[in-house]
């Protein structure tokens, strides 16, 4: 037998099916009810006669009731049309099979009656016939009292019922298929969204870095000090800042499609960053790099670091006189990489991380570049990787930020 991967009662809406049953059993004076694959119920009994009703109080009898309904589904199922059989307990019922492209999904029972003009072949049972069930005259009276109907009239409501039933099927099959398109024309939508993000977040990293991740204040603060450097200094230092510099600008040009790039080209990038402003600045900051070599080929989002370490300057070394500290590290936990920069300065209360994470505030108030970088973490990975910012908020106790990137080389994208 071929397996639906619809169940019955996922498949057609059961409040329909019952008021339709409902409605069919009164017009028909007929007992009704509908079953899944396996026999059981999936509507309540519509004009069960006494003796039915009586004897599935018993759960040893209701059970093989389900299977008395089961096997007559399954035969109805294996000839795709209605069959008339006699229950274990001797009345005339009939199966209407409820299918979809060969796939079985339950059956329309009805019945419970005596037939008056039998066929000319006899009524096979469709399990073996009990007829302790009217041993007491109790039970006889009650099956005797059960309806009488022709043959014929029989057949032609079983085969009145088989075309409803069909109907019913092939008007819920368009309508999932309906769904499904629906479904699958928003999952395209949604996904030429989330490319149009990615493009227009990467042309965002690209082309506005200059003017956004770095300020024009920190632009004409290198360029001044190269300036001082080439007449006061050697000329290596200033040779040294000016590859810096190079290297930085040639960095924030490339072009990548998908928005990644490594770990390693990402960190030299940082490197770069901090050598200038090692320049600028002295001996008001220090600042470790403990990166494992197997993360370097790691896949991470282009200009993800710089806007961070940026903040760093401006929010913690810049308002201060005393020694600032940076550590960034990174670990794994099997799945993901996860890198945390954090330092050691005042801290950031809850309520400016929240606005922060938000996006509400603007990059003159703080929180450059983050809401930017938690949009393409998202786009490029998922809804799971995020940025987070944690802090005490006291002072020198810090702020730790926390990226996950998942554990993908170079070569897998």
């Amino acid at each position: 037998m071929t397996h639906s991967q619809y169940k019955l009662h996922e498949y057609l809406n059961v409040d329909r099916l019952q008021t339709l049953q409902d409605n069919f059993s009164k017009s028909m004076t007929i007992a009704l009810v509908v079953v899944d694959e396996f026999g059981v119920p999936v509507t309540k009994p519509s004009g069960f006669c006494e003796y039915c009703t009586h004897v599935r109080k018993n759960p040893e009898q209701k059970q093989l009731c389900y299977q008395s309904d089961e096997a007559g589904g399954r035969l109805a199922m294996k000839t795709g049309k209605p069959v008339v059989y006699r229950c274990y307990c001797g009345f005339v019922e009939c199966a209407v099979p409820i299918m979809i492209h060969g796939c079985y999904l339950g059956a329309f029972i009805s019945g419970q009656v005596h037939v008056d003009e039998e066929p000319k072949e006899p009524i096979p049972y469709i399990l073996t016939h009990n007829k302790d069930l009217t041993n007491t005259p109790e039970l006889l009276s009650l099956h005797n009292k059960a309806q009488r109907i022709t043959y014929e009239r029989f057949e032609s409501t079983a085969y009145t019922l088989f075309n409803v039933a069909s109907y019913l099927v092939e008007q819920a099959h368009s309508m999932n298929i309906q769904r499904e398109l629906r479904a699958k024309e928003i999952e395209l939508t949604n996904e030429l969204r989330k490319r149009m993000e990615i493009e227009r977040s990467l042309h965002e990293a690209e082309f506005k870095a200059l003017s956004y991740q770095i300020n024009p204040h920190f632009l004409f603060n290198v360029l001044n000090t190269i300036g001082r450097l080439a007449f006061l200094e050697e000329a290596k230092r200033t040779e040294a800042m000016v590859y810096d510099f190079s290297d930085m600008m040639r960095y924030l040009l490339r072009k990548n499609n998908q928005g990644l790039i490594t770990l390693a080209q990402e960190l030299n990038y940082v490197k770069s960053y901090m050598s200038i402003q090692s320049v600028r600045m002295g001996n008001r900051f220090t600042y470790s790099l403990n990166i494992p070599e197997e993360y370097l080929n790691v896949v991470c989002p282009f200009l993800v670091l710089q806007p961070l370490v940026e903040n760093f300057f401006n929010y913690v070394v810049e308002p201060r006189e005393m020694v600032s500290e940076l550590t960034i590290t990174a670990t794994d936990d099997g799945n993901n990489v996860i890198i945390e920069l954090k330092d050691n300065g005042d801290g950031i209360s809850p309520e400016n991380i929240k606005t922060i994470l938000s996006g509400e505030r603007n990059q003159q108030k703080g929180g450059i570049g983050i809401h930017n970088i938690m949009n393409r973490m998202k786009l490029l990975f998922g809804e799971n990787y995020k940025l987070e910012l944690a802090s005490p908020y006291k002072p020198m106790m810090g702020t730790t930020i926390t990226l996950r990137f998942p554990f993908l080389q170079q070569h897998n994208v």
